[in-house]
C-alpha cells in the first residue's frame, strides 16, 4: 500500500561561496537537498574528489550545535573529500538553509533524524557504495550522532569531535551544577511560563547567542566560543551562535529525552575525539565509559584526546592545527572498506 510520497522543498540556497573556510580546487562542490522522515528538506553542501572514480564511501557531517555548515561541518566535509572521501554537510532541520518551521528550534528526535536522513541520501546516491557511510557530528551534533549510530546499522562508522550531550547538559545544568529535582522543577515552570509569552504575544523570544558584548568576567569557554563565532575566524550571517541564537523554548525537550540511552549497543566503530583542555572533556569521558562498560562490542570504540586543544579548537584546528584529519582519514579508510 503507498504512503506518503517524499517531496524536496524548493528552498532558497546561495550560490556565493560565503565559507569561514577556502575552497579547495582539489573538489567540485555543489548544493544539494534531501528530505527527512518528517518531510523537512534538508540543504547540503556536496563535495566530491575531482579525481573520483566509481562509486565512493560516503560521510555526512553536522554541527557544531547553533551553527551552520558554511563553518565547521564544511571544514571537515571539504578536507576529507581532498582526501577521497565523498561528502555532505548539512544544515539541520529548522537551521540554516534548511527548511522547518519554526526557525532555531531543536529536537532529540528530529535531529538524529536529519543523520539518518543524510544516510538516505547517500545510500541512493550511484557514486556512493551504500555500504561504506560514515558521519561525524561536532559540539552538540556529536550527541546526536551517536544516537543515530545505535538506532541505524546502515552507519558504518561514527566520528565524535568536541563532543556535547545536550541532554545532559539541558537537564543537569554545565557541569552538573543543577543535577536535581528542584532545578529542573524551576527550569521546567520557566519555560512553562516562557511558552505561554510566547503563545500570547503571537512570536517566539529568541534567547541570543554568543554574548555580545564579551564580559571581561566570561569563562574561559565562553571567550573562547566568542573568539571563534563573534569574530571574523568563524563568524556566519546565519549562524544562531553569531547572532540571535535559538529561540527560548527551543531546547525544552532534552530535558527528558537521553539521547544516549542506547550507545552501549552501537555495533559499528565509535572515534570520540576531544581536547584536554576543553571545560566538555567530561561529556566524552563518560560518554565513551558508558559505551564500553560492559559492551561486547566495545573493541572498535576509541576515546581519542587532544592534547592542549580547548573546545573550540576542534572547530577549526585552532592556532595549531589541532584536528587530526590524519587519524579520522584512517580510522574511515579502515572502518569503510
Amino acid at each position: 500500500m503507498k504512503g506518503s510520497d517524499i517531496k524536496v522543498e524548493k528552498l532558497k540556497l546561495t550560490k556565493a561561496w560565503d565559507k569561514t573556510f577556502p575552497k579547495s580546487d582539489k573538489v567540485k562542490h555543489s548544493k544539494v537537498l534531501f528530505v527527512n522522515r518528517y518531510g523537512i528538506t534538508l540543504a547540503a553542501d556536496l563535495y566530491i574528489p575531482k579525481d573520483a572514480k566509481g562509486k565512493l564511501p560516503a560521510i555526512a557531517v553536522s554541527g557544531p550545535f547553533g551553527a551552520v555548515k558554511e563553518q565547521c561541518s564544511g571544514l571537515y566535509a571539504q578536507t576529507l573529500a581532498e582526501r577521497g572521501f565523498l561528502t555532505i554537510a548539512f544544515d539541520p532541520s529548522f537551521t540554516g538553509e534548511s527548511g522547518g518551521q519554526l526557525r532555531r528550534m531543536a529536537s532529540p528526535d528530529i535531529n538524529t533524524e536529519d543523520f539518518l536522513a543524510a544516510v538516505d541520501y547517500l545510500s541512493t546516491r550511484k557514486d556512493v557504495d551504500p555500504v561504506r557511510i560514515g558521519i561525524i557530528g561536532i559540539c552538540g551534533w556529536a550527541g546526536m550522532a551517536i544516537n543515530a549510530a545505535a538506532l541505524d546499522p546502515r552507519i558504518k562508522a561514527t566520528v565524535t569531535s568536541t563532543m556535547y550531550n545536550m541532554s545532559r547538559v539541558n537537564a543537569n545544568g554545565y557541569f552538573d551544577s543543577a543535577d536535581n529535582e528542584q532545578a529542573r522543577h524551576d527550569t521546567k515552570v520557566a519555560l512553562a511560563a516562557q511558552r505561554t509569552k510566547d503563545y500570547t504575544q503571537g512570536y517566539y523570544e529568541q534567547a541570543g547567542g554568543v554574548v555580545d558584548p564579551l564580559p571581561e568576567d566570561a569563562p574561559q569557554f565562553v571567550k573562547d566560543y566568542y573568539a571563534y563565532y563573534k569574530m571574523p575566524r568563524g563568524y556566519h550571517e546565519r549562524s544562531g551562535n553569531s547572532t540571535d541564537g535559538w529561540t527560548k523554548i527551543g531546547c525544552q525537550s532534552f530535558i527528558n529525552q537521553p539521547i544516549l540511552a542506547y550507545s552501549k549497543e552501537i555495533r559499528s566503530a565509535v572515534l570520540m575525539i576531544h581536547g584536554s583542555e576543553a571545560h566538555s572533556l567530561y561529556f566524552s569521558k563518560d560518554a565513551y565509559r558508558d559505551m564500553t562498560e560492559g559492551s561486547e562490542f566495545a573493541a572498535n570504540k576509541e576515546l581519542l584526546i587532544i592534547e592542549g586543544a580547548n573546545h573550540c579548537d576542534l572547530y577549526d584546528g585552532g592556532e595549531h592545527n589541532y584536528i587530526p584529519f590524519d587519524k579520522i582519514e584512517s580510522f574511515f579508510k579502515e572502518n569503510l572498506k
